[in-house]
Formats: structure tokens, C-alpha cells, sequence
């Protein structure tokens, strides 16, 4: 205080630390040179803080990248109001492709993480959850939606593989909610869910097939390039 006094100048404030800002600085860092060469002394350095209260809001490196890829998926474009379904898809297929160029390291950290995940991150299930909706709305059964989301895969999050998975596994999620709550949370993902793995007459059957989801989208694929090539 005295020294404040005698120059004349008052004590710097600093920028309270949150998680939010913790994650930006991450995402920014990840642009800069890339998620390999993130670490938590980096983005402390960052933020003028010590690592060490870094880990008040995030807990380790995972919990880092799950809520990097949480901002990036906040970053998508809501869908356009009183648009078809396929418009509206395609428009935020594309807002998340854009995203994903901004963020040229991102696929992988998405795709690593959903793979590991039992579930995925909550802003990923209420987009995932949003996209259902809007095939849903635009008069799609629930068995055609179920192939459409394999079909479409990572293409929903603006790139190219397919990351659903047919088997239970991955990092158990301590802070997921109650099913009553993901059922109120996510309606669309549970609806999906209760029919694949319920209903026995769904067209999907009791749980995905991945030969006949392959086959699915394969034989999508070339109903398309044949009606294509019938115009040409």
C-alpha cells in the first residue's frame, strides 16, 4: 500500500479465474501450436496463475479437453429458424465444419474423447440431441433416424468418421445426472436410445448392426451417385 502511495498508482487487479477462462486460453493455446503441446503449466503461464489452480476447475488433462471441445461446440450456429430439416441440418453441418477449420486440431481431440467417453460431453449431447430434433420434426421415424445419425456420423460435427459406438465402454461419467434427469435433459437421445435397444420390431432391431449400417450408407451413397449420373 505504501509503495502503491508513493508512485502514485494503485494495485493492479487481476481477472478472477474460472473455468471458462481456463478453457479459452486452452482453446487459444491449442490453435496457436497445437493439443500436443498444451499443458496446464502453459495455459497457467497464460493466466499468470500457478498450475495448481488451474486444477479447481479443471480436475486433469481429460476433464481439459472435454470441456475444450464443449466451447468449440458453443461455437456452432443455432439452427435457422423456420428452415426444412434439410436445410437446417445441412446449415449447421456446415457452421460446424467452419468451426472445425478455425480449430485444425479438433477432430482428433473430439473424436479421441468420444471414443473414450461412456457418454459424451453435455454440450455435445444437446447438440447430438438438437440434430435428432430437427430429423424428427421433419417427419423421420425414429429407425430411419437411428440409420441417419450413423450415416451422418462425425459429419454432424463437421468432419469425416464415424463415431458411434455399438458397444458399452469408455470413462464412466461421475457427474452424470440421474437417468430421469438425462431423459429430461436429452428427449430425442433417449427416445433413439429406448428403441434401439427395446424395441425388437424397430427397424433397426435390438441395437446397431454394423454390417447393416454399413451396407445402409453404402447403398445410400450409390442410389445418390445414380441419381446423379441419370441428370448428367
Amino acid at each position: 500500500m505504501e509503495r502503491a502511495a508513493r508512485t502514485g498508482s494503485a494495485p493492479r487487479s487481476r481477472t478472477p479465474l474460472s473455468k471458462a477462462r481456463v478453457l479459452v486460453t486452452a482453446v487459444a493455446l491449442a490453435d496457436e501450436g497445437g493439443v500436443d503441446a498444451l499443458s496446464m503449466r502453459r495455459i497457467a503461464q497464460a493466466l499468470d496463475v500457478v498450475p495448481m489452480a488451474l486444477y479447481k476447475h479443471v480436475a486433469h488433462k481429460n476433464a481439459l479437453l472435454d470441456g475444450m471441445i464443449d466451447v468449440l461446440v458453443g461455437e456452432i450456429d443455432p439452427p435457422a429458424e423456420g428452415a426444412d430439416w434439410k436445410t437446417a441440418v445441412r446449415g449447421r453441418v456446415l457452421s460446424a465444419r467452419r468451426m472445425l477449420l478455425r480449430h485444425p486440431w479438433a477432430p482428433e481431440v473430439i473424436e479421441s474423447r468420444m471414443k473414450a467417453r461412456a457418454t459424451p460431453t453435455p454440450a455435445v449431447m444437446a447438440y447430438l440431441d438438437s440434430m435428432i430434433g430437427l430429423f424428427r420434426a421433419g417427419g423421420f421415424s425414429i429407425g430411419l433416424v437411428h440409420h441417419a445419425m450413423h450415416v451422418m456420423g462425425s459429419r454432424l460435427l463437421g468432419f469425416s468418421q464415424e463415431l458411434f459406438q455399438d458397444t458399452p465402454g469408455g470413462e464412466p461419467d461421475p457427474d452424470a445426472p440421474p437417468p430421469e434427469e438425462m431423459a429430461a435433459r436429452y428427449p430425442h437421445i433417449t427416445a433413439l436410445a429406448m428403441a434401439v435397444a427395446h424395441d425388437e420390431d424397430s427397424v433397426v432391431g435390438s441395437g446397431c448392426d454394423d454390417q447393416a449400417e454399413f451396407e445402409f450408407a453404402l447403398d445410400l451413397t450409390l442410389d445418390g451417385l445414380e441419381r446423379l449420373l441419370a441428370t448428367n
